[in-house]
């Protein structure tokens, strides 16, 4: 593991002007300090940061930002640092600024079915929050028990619910943010429609971080449903599987999630969490787990008969159904916790492919084919419901050289099949600073040049997040 250092931007002068604004114990310098915000869960890449600041408020954000856009002194925003595309990863070093103290829920609107929060709550915190009021905030990423609603924003985050209900930007309504310059601004209304002017609400979801740091997030609600059903469904060809999904769709089902899982994804998870309780068959190759929810549990049961049916089609193997909230628990743990199965097995590299969902079949196949030429070894899972692929990529027996070198031909050739398909480089983890050389695969001069001048407008000065999505 290399750990990156930067050129110095801060005197002393200015740690004492940062403290004045947020108080000593929130201004940390210590090498402790610094290497624990220096990377994120990308890859095993860190990098310094020179301070790492932790306002409370926005007025105390507006101040450092006025501070370093008049030194010209990098910042990169921070929520929990659960990203997976090195958004939050200080790599030019200045000040790494810390939203994990924005952290109250301040209002539940239940009339409006709205909620107004600080960035650096836990979204499964806010989730129950409203659950207890009987409503419910569906997006869900795997992470959802420790990565905050702030970085969510910022990623446009979407996870296994997204497939029927949408995903994070389906849910803001208003955003109050920090400008790189200083200036505090609300970018909207909180309204469900609104056709006044450009949507600076929406250009801020997803953009990483980029244009300006959230302070308070106005999200909209809808009633919790009241039953759901879960099976897990096995298959003896892991295309097959992939092709069942858009099928399921065409029948005229649309199921709460829809996950994808290949046999080595299921088999390194129940290691990792020491579980045998999916029996894995010699002839199974993949898995998709399907739920359902609603307000009829009968409508549930029938629409469970009906995809039941359809599966069967495609070479399944005996389908398990989730007989209590235990079971079903028990294999949501198994699905939110690849990822960190994965990651404890090898170092990788994670590509979080898009696609129209009924191409799946084609675009897993593309990606087996490139692993074969390549020499390299890939994972595969994801939300299968919207086409969404994460592709892990093991490092396994792979020399440093062909990791660092040859994989990156391998990679675009990735990319380049996901863009002939009619997709796109990322569906929920976004560009950061690890994808950013493949964006010309996607996106042409033109393009390229209007974000880079929206960029410019929203920071003069470069120095918000910099450097990531592109240089």
């Amino acid at each position: 593991m290399e750990i990156m250092t930067n050129p110095a931007f801060l005197t002393a002068q200015l740690i004492t002007a940062f403290k004045k604004i947020v108080g000593d114990s929130f201004v940390l310098v210590d090498e402790e300090s610094l290497y624990n915000y220096s990377h994120d869960e990308t890859e095993d890449l860190h990098y310094l940061p020179e301070v790492v600041i932790k306002p409370r408020t926005a007025a105390e954000i507006s101040e450092i930002l006025k501070i370093c856009n008049r030194e010209r002194i990098p910042v990169t925003p921070r929520g929990a640092g659960t990203g997976l595309s090195g958004g939050a990863l200080p790599h030019l070093g200045g000040v790494l600024l810390s939203t994990e103290r924005m952290n109250e829920i301040l209002q539940i609107d239940e009339r409006n079915l709205q909620v107004i929060t600080e960035p650096g709550v836990i979204t499964e915190i806010l989730q129950n929050a409203v659950k207890e009021k009987n409503l419910f905030y569906p997006p869900d990423p795997s992470s959802r028990g420790s990565c905050f609603i702030g970085g969510n924003i910022a990623e446009n985050s979407g996870g296994p619910k997204a497939v029927k209900y949408g995903v994070v930007k389906d849910y803001v309504l208003n955003l109050e943010i920090v400008l790189p310059t200083g200036e505090i601004i609300w970018t909207g209304a909180n309204v469900l429609k609104n056709a006044t002017g450009y949507n600076l609400t929406q250009l801020v979801v997803g953009s990483e971080g980029t244009l300006g740091i959230v302070t308070r997030i106005v999200l909209r609600l809808i009633p919790l449903p009241k039953h759901d059903l879960l099976m897990l469904v096995p298959f003896n060809a892991a295309e097959n599987a992939c092709a069942a999904v858009s099928a399921i769709f065409r029948a005229g089902y649309t199921p709460s999630a829809m996950e994808f899982m290949e046999r080595d994804a299921l088999e390194w998870v129940s290691k990792f969490l020491d579980t045998s309780s999916v029996p894995i068959a010699p002839d199974v190759q993949a898995h998709l787990l399907i739920e359902t929810d609603g307000n009829n549990i009968e409508v549930l049961m029938q629409e469970m008969e009906g995809i039941s049916a359809i599966v069967q089609d495609f070479e399944c193997g005996e389908i398990l159904f989730a007989e209590d909230a235990q079971q079903k628990a028990e294999l949501w743990k198994m699905r939110r916790r690849v990822g960190e199965a994965v990651k404890s097995h090898s170092i990788y590299k994670e590509e979080d492919t898009v696609v129209p969902r009924a191409e799946l079949p084609v675009l897993l196949k593309g990606v087996k084919d490139i692993g074969r030429k390549y020499g390299f070894h890939s994972v595969c899972y994801g939300h299968a419901g919207d086409g969404n692929l994460h592709v892990n990529i093991i490092k396994g027996s792979l020399t440093d050289e062909a990791w660092n070198g040859s994989l990156k031909e391998g990679i675009k050739e990735i990319f380049a099949l996901v863009k002939k398909l009619g997709g796109t480089l990322s569906g929920e983890h976004g560009i950061g600073l690890v994808q950013k050389e493949y964006m010309s695969i996607i996106f042409d001069e033109t393009q390229m040049r209007l974000m880079k001048e929206i960029k410019k407008i929203f920071d003069p000065n470069n120095i918000l997040n910099a450097g990531k999505i592109f240089d």
